[in-house]
């Protein structure tokens, strides 16, 4: 047994010494067992390293060394090529929404057009995860050649699917546009300037091959094991770099900010964004893993998306923790043991020693995040100063303190609020059904209703007025109706020269999450103001930036007054800002979430639990067997869901006073759950189950698409329905990029 071992406490963390004792002993145990013939370590915090060891042999009789060069594998992905990629980004040679064909034209076929640079670097590009070796039998040339018109699994942006092919053709284009080979590229511009002196391409030579870990038996030491990377001469974009722990280790404090060289600070916090896939079930950085399959680097305990890291295909690994600058670094050579063992469990077991060394926690503290309406206030509402303005607003319009923003706005020697306006549901949220006009009593303002007589503001009600704001929290649905009042109040202040001044909110359901049909064109109502996929992933301050430059009709001056420190990824919860009932049937933050699945069977003949204290939360009916079923959704395996049968009687709203059978619907994992595919298989499942009593003629008055919902009607298969609007969602990602204020994506 060899053990070379320095730092195992170190650098104090709220008052104590570091420990990293246990992530030492997960190492040996490892080699002791026989899991790894030897391994390196490496922990450290930003700039330092805390602890380093070397356990077992590099190779039979030769003691593992802690300058041991590994072969990378798919660290080559992070380390050579999403950093070279981003490298010719800030040169400006690159930018991520290119189109990869416009510097690959071998790229040919049925949607490759539509292949950015940003899907290959997030592994959404549609592109085979490997290829036949038998393809470069004719060399590296007709390789690339069939490589380029193999057809794609699946639309561009649809889907992560993890793709070594993908970074094969980024390999290239840093090549072309870079004009040099990949190899000099990295050498030059990334590691030499990090003094990364042991990492390059192979095969390797001299010194280098003689501290050479063997990959397996089946290659020569030095030389690449990757047979794709072998075909290519050895260097290709996914594999066939080599390197020591602690060349790793200077690549790991350059993404926790701070080391200096090869990319910019900008680049960096770009390349470590997360970027929330497939509809919120994983995330990924530029190049770099955070919560999927691949992510057992991250154990349980480093925090979901502020961390990330990657894996190679031959044992070592790496993980990140931006926010606290901890790091480590694992490299080992599975391969060289016969049976080849998955080293999962090792790193998942290191990582949780590490992060429990430095007390990290997996989930995110709340942030300090600012609505729109604390920004304003923090500079008592000097933006408005001089102006007579109206406010649109419900209870949902309060500052962090409390306040609302009625008494902000009225108590301002800067601004003088002349009039208020109400939604739906009234100023208090509570009202079902028209809305008359009212007075304040806190103020004696008078509040005019803009869901009574008219959804509109007229002359008169905007008459001497300079601005109108709007403050009330949305739900990011685009059939929840608050949207279209602050649309129609557009329109209206732009036909009588009013400026509008939005205050920014925190979607709940995250600002990433884009899914379903847009309306169809002759179907606009107050319901679906404007072709909105379902679920549409903005603010309303970044709705409002959309409508008045998309549709027409609008020309009013407008400002958004922005939140401060909220992230697209973000769920309610993430905000720490407090939940006020938006509406008398959205009454939590899980309804917001199961809104747009439960919310587009109000259309049938179901109740949705209005009358019960949960709505949305579960829908049955008296004709329905509910047991029955549950048991089939739960057969459909709905992702982030789960089912329970029960019974409920409704004492408002659809089936008042009558015994309902029905399901309650628990979400288990809101970041798997597509919630607008699962309220439409529910009705699938409820036509096939209960055809002659559910009547589906309003089924389609949520979704407002003939496409969609005759799709459903006559679907063999629910999961053929989301289909029909794939390319809807591509086309309006794209529509609604220049408007996001905060932290683009596509």
């Amino acid at each position: 047994m060899w053990i070379l071992a320095l730092g195992l406490a170190a650098l104090p963390v709220q008052g104590r010494p570091v420990d990293l004792t246990e992530a030492h002993i997960a190492v040996q145990a490892a080699v002791d067992d026989g899991l790894v013939p030897g391994a390196v370590l490496l922990v450290g915090r930003r700039g330092a390293t805390l602890h380093r060891s070397a356990h077992g042999e590099r190779r039979p009789g030769d003691p593992m060394t802690l300058d041991t060069i590994f072969d990378f594998a798919s660290l080559t992905k992070p380390i050579a090529t999403a950093a070279s990629v981003l490298r010719l980004v800030e040169e400006g040679r690159l930018q991520l929404d290119d189109p990869a064909q416009r510097y690959v034209p071998e790229l040919v076929g049925e949607g490759k057009a539509d292949i950015t640079i940003e899907h290959l670097l997030l592994h959404t590009s549609g592109l085979a995860p490997v290829n036949s070796v038998q393809d470069y039998a004719d060399g590296p040339e007709r390789g690339f050649e069939i490589l380029g018109a193999s057809e794609l699994r699946s639309a561009p942006g649809a889907e992560f699917k993890y793709s070594d092919l993908g970074f094969i053709v980024l390999g290239e284009i840093v090549e072309r546009v870079g004009e040099l080979p990949l190899e000099e590229f990295c050498a030059t511009r990334i590691h030499a300037p990090l003094g990364m002196t042991d990492t390059r391409f192979g095969p390797l030579e001299g010194d280098a091959l003689a501290r050479c870990a063997p990959t397996s038996a089946d290659v020569d030491v030095g030389t690449v094991h990757d047979p794709r990377a072998s075909a290519l001469g050895g260097v290709a974009g996914h594999a066939g770099l080599f390197g020591t722990a602690a060349d790793v280790s200077r690549f790991c404090s350059l993404l926790a900010g701070a080391a200096r060289g090869g990319l910019e600070p900008e680049t960096v916090l770009e390349m470590t964004r997360p970027r929330v896939l497939e509809g919120g079930a994983l995330a990924r950085g530029l190049g770099l893993d955070m919560t999927s399959g691949y992510d057992s680097p991250r154990g349980s305990l480093f925090p979901r998306t502020r961390s990330f890291g990657h894996t190679g295909f031959t044992g070592p690994c790496f993980w990140v923790d931006r926010a606290s600058g901890v790091w480590y670094v694992l490299m080992t050579s599975r391969l060289q043991n016969p049976e080849s063992p998955s080293v999962n469990s090792l790193r998942r077991r290191v990582a949780d020693a590490v992060a429990s060394a430095f007390e990290l926690d997996a989930a995110p503290s709340a942030p300090f995040v600012l609505s729109g309406i604390d920004v304003l206030a923090a500079e008592d509402c000097a933006r408005l100063a001089g102006r007579r303005v109206g406010l649109i607003t419900n209870t949902t319009g309060r500052a962090r303190d409390g306040r609302r923003t009625v008494d902000v706005l009225h108590e301002s020697e800067n601004v003088e609020l002349v009039r208020l306006f109400s939604p739906e549901h009234g100023l208090y949220a509570r009202v079902e059904g028209k809305v008359a006009d009212a007075v304040d009593e806190a103020t004696g303002l008078p509040v005019f209703s803009l869901y009574g007589e008219t959804r509109k503001p007229t002359a008169e009600m905007l008459e001497g007025l300079d601005a109108v704001v709007f403050d009330i929290q949305d739900v990011g649905v685009r059939y929840y109706t608050y949207i279209s009042t602050l649309g129609l109040a557009m329109e209206a202040c732009a036909e009588h020269s009013v400026s509008v001044v939005v205050l920014d909110r925190p979607n709940p359901i995250t600002g990433v999450r884009v899914e379903g049909p847009l309306i169809d064109d002759d179907r606009l109502s107050f319901i679906g103001w404007r072709p909105l996929p379902i679920t549409h992933g903005m603010t309303v301050g970044e709705l409002a930036r959309m409508f008045l430059e998309e549709w027409g009709g609008i020309d009013c001056a407008l400002e958004v007054v922005e939140m401060e420190g909220w992230s697209r990824s973000m769920w309610w919860e993430d905000t720490g800002v407090r939940w006020i009932d938006p509406s008398p049937n959205m009454r939590n933050p899980t309804e917001a979430v199961l809104y747009p699945c439960t919310g587009l069977l109000e259309g049938a003949n179901l109740s949705v639990g209005r009358g019960t204290d949960e709505p949305f939360e579960r829908f049955g009916a008296p004709w329905i067997d509910g047991p029955r079923l549950c048991d089939a959704l739960r057969a459909a395996r709905l992702p982030g869901l789960a089912f329970t049968p029960i019974e409920f009687t409704p004492d408002a709203s659809k089936f008042e006073g009558e015994l309902c059978e029905g399901v309650h619907v628990t979400v288990v994992d809101r970041n798997a759950l597509r919630p607008v595919e699962a309220g439409l298989a529910i009705m699938w499942h409820l036509d096939r189950l209960f055809g002659r009593s559910f009547d589906a003629t309003e089924g389609d008055s949520r979704l407002i698409s003939r496409s969609t919902w005759e799709a459903l009607l006559v679907a063999d298969d629910w999961r053929s329905i989301a289909a029909t609007w794939a390319d809807d969602v591509t086309a309006f990602r794209r529509q609604r990029a220049p408007y996001l204020l905060y932290e683009r994506q596509r």
